[in-house]
């Protein structure tokens, strides 16, 4: 399958020489420092064991987001969990953790808590190995901790059904990997001209345009974003989660990618889009903190509240946004109780104001917080 007449940015006669209007980016730079200042500036207030939780719920939505854009769902309380066991943040029980989640984990603690050290070949082969510690993506079994070879073909990133697939993009060829992945870790590690959130929009687009693994690219490049945004913000917590962002706003996003990568090395629209889309994932992160805030200040009202682990882990499952309503026959589901024991607990949780029996009600009888 050959690209047809396509010609991509890494074929222009000076590539990789990025080029953008920096006075058209101004405005949308000024906003998104100001947004990250007002975010900052309230987390500074509430306390480091609230900031870790903060951090904690962006990590895990960055690392679920970030793998469900390669089409990867991991599951959440797993997620929590291991990031929860690397950073010592208490969150109460711990689930199970598979190698998968681990690994997605390690890269994206790496990436952000060692903002400072180099992104180099070996540890971004490191973070390749941790993704696919098996050496397989789904059953095909794919190269490892090392750059592709294009044995099978050129690196193509297709859509649709079998001979009638739609070429968006063809790689550089593998023959060139060594040096152009050379000449962008330099960059990447280097003292650099641009302002830092432009540098790290650069990188995910410079990387992804080199996709220079048989998979994974796009998670590697958000990691590699990660750790520019983080020694943008001077801090190895992460308060919100681009990559959560990308993945409500997917097909924008691949959209503007495709364009990019066939249009000049003037990339201007793509940095545009990057900043809308930080700003809004810091926006978001606002709502986060909320969550965070609203949880600390319930359990500080039923402090003194005697309550068994089934009712603790129930209503922290109500505090982290339940999917669905609480039924009997969900609390007795996901507290392994008997259908007469969750009864019971939840008696006892409307006895004492802590829940409330939800409006309009249905076949079975559901039940919320009791926010009043």
């Amino acid at each position: 399958m050959s690209s047809g007449d396509s010609t991509y940015i890494w074929q222009a006669s000076d590539w990789p020489s990025w080029r953008y209007d920096l006075a058209a980016l101004a405005q949308p730079l000024a906003e998104v420092s100001r947004a990250q200042g007002l975010l900052m500036g309230r987390l500074i207030d509430v306390g480091m064991e609230l900031r870790d939780q903060a951090s904690l719920s962006a990590l895990a939505e960055d690392v679920i987001k970030t793998s469900e854009i390669e089409g990867e769902h991991l599951n959440a309380d797993s997620v929590r969990s291991s990031i929860a066991r690397r950073l010592g943040v208490d969150i109460g029980a711990l689930a199970p953790v598979d190698r998968n989640v681990d690994g997605v984990v390690e890269m994206v603690l790496d990436a952000t808590g060692n903002r400072t050290a180099p992104v180099t070949r070996d540890r971004v082969f490191g973070w390749h190995a941790a993704l696919f510690p098996v050496g397989y993506s789904g059953l095909a079994r794919i190269k490892v901790a090392g750059w592709r070879d294009d044995a099978g073909g050129a690196m193509q990133v297709v859509s649709g059904p079998a001979g009638r697939q739609r070429v968006h993009f063809e790689a550089p060829p593998a023959a060139r990997m060594v040096v152009e992945t050379d000449r962008f870790f330099d960059w990447v590690n280097g003292a650099s001209t641009e302002p830092p959130l432009v540098k790290a929009a650069l990188a995910h687009l410079w990387f992804v345009t080199l996709h220079p693994f048989d998979d994974g690219n796009g998670r590697i490049a958000h990691a590699i974003g990660d750790l520019l945004l983080a020694r943008a913000d001077g801090s190895p917590q992460r308060f919100y989660s681009l990559s959560a962002q990308i993945q409500r706003e997917r097909k924008a996003y691949y959209d503007i990618l495709e364009r990019t990568q066939k249009d000049s090395m003037d990339v201007t629209r793509w940095l545009a889009w990057f900043l809308e889309t930080l700003h809004t994932a810091v926006d978001q992160a606002q709502h986060t903190l909320a969550g965070v805030l609203g949880k600390a200040r319930f359990w500080q009202r039923w402090a003194t509240t005697p309550l068994n682990e089934r009712q603790v882990k129930l209503l922290n499952r109500l505090l982290d946004g339940f999917d669905g309503k609480l039924t009997s026959s969900k609390w007795a589901a996901i507290a392994k109780c008997s259908p007469d024991t969750a009864l019971r607990d939840i008696s006892d949780l409307l006895a004492r104001g802590v829940l409330r029996k939800s409006a309009g009600g249905g076949r079975s009888t559901s039940y919320e917080l009791n926010e009043g």
